[in-house]
């Protein structure tokens, strides 16, 4: 069995997360400056199994598409173009943002630390794999 990965694709940066083999756990990986995002997957997936990769796909709360939709579909053919044979799913990501700030909250981190907007990518991703694995 091979991972599965998640991306919240941001314009400047993307948060990642990953399963465990066994496709039971959901963990943050990273998160990376969105300009870098693809050769860092190329080195992952040259050095892990992934199986699936699920991109959070952002829509309204009429279930239109958002404006940050037009730079995903550009990301998605550059995807598509440089890994042609993984497979790739699309996961509502509605408030995962806030849903990954009020994780931070609960967990306890201090104000300084929940304006890192990166670790917030990160547990968005991480949000976003937890619904696909869970649902």
């Amino acid at each position: 069995m091979g991972r599965i990965l998640a991306i919240d694709y941001g314009t400047k940066r993307t948060g990642i997360a990953v399963t465990d083999e066994l496709q039971i756990i959901a963990s943050g990986l990273t998160t990376v400056p969105t300009a870098e995002l693809l050769p860092f997957l190329k080195k992952y997936f040259s050095d892990e199994n992934v199986e699936l990769v699920l991109l959070g796909e952002p829509k309204q709360m009429d279930n239109t598409a958002s404006l940050s939709e037009v730079s995903i579909q550009e990301f998605l053919k550059k995807f598509n173009e440089n890994f042609p044979e993984m497979k790739l799913e699309r996961v509502d990501e509605r408030f995962t943002s806030k849903m990954a700030f009020q994780s931070m909250i609960d967990s306890g981190l201090k104000k300084k630390q929940r304006q890192n907007k990166a670790l917030v990518d990160e547990i968005s991703a991480t949000i976003i794999l937890q619904s696909y694995l869970y649902k």
